[in-house]
């Protein structure tokens, strides 16, 4: 248990050191760096036990692999992709999201189980090199 132990807080202490949401395998790349009898499959299982109790959270990604992202102690913000890249930024809101989705399911009727902001775009790096 002690190894388990170790593994989840070397996972943790990497996703909180980055702000660039990282990739599952690019955590696993990383771990493997400091601890390199660490498997895949122990990363990735950590990764999913982390994202349960609400640690980290796990950011959906539709043309790309999931991202990763640590929950605590971080302000409100949301995230936002770049379509032909895939580089993940942060932003941060001042809007009140509670109230967003009180409207939203006043006019759905939708139950919102989870609520999560991502939005997609072009960055200025990409759209200077489309040019």
């Amino acid at each position: 248990m002690e190894n388990y132990s170790k593994q989840r807080e070397e996972i943790i202490a990497i996703v909180k050191e980055l702000y660039n949401h990282p990739t599952a395998e690019e955590i696993y790349v990383l771990t493997k760096q400091k601890d390199p009898s660490v498997s895949r499959s122990t990363v990735y299982r950590n990764l999913n036990g982390l994202v349960k109790k609400g640690m980290l959270q796990q950011i959906a990604v539709s043309n790309g692999p999931d991202r990763y992202d640590y929950k605590e102690n971080r302000q409100k913000h949301g995230h936002i992709i770049c379509k032909q890249c895939g580089k993940m930024y942060d932003f941060h809101y001042n809007f009140d999201l509670e109230e967003i989705k009180t409207s939203v399911y006043e006019e759905t009727r939708v139950e919102i189980l989870d609520d999560e902001m991502l939005i997609k775009g072009i960055c200025q790096v990409c759209k200077e090199n489309k040019n």
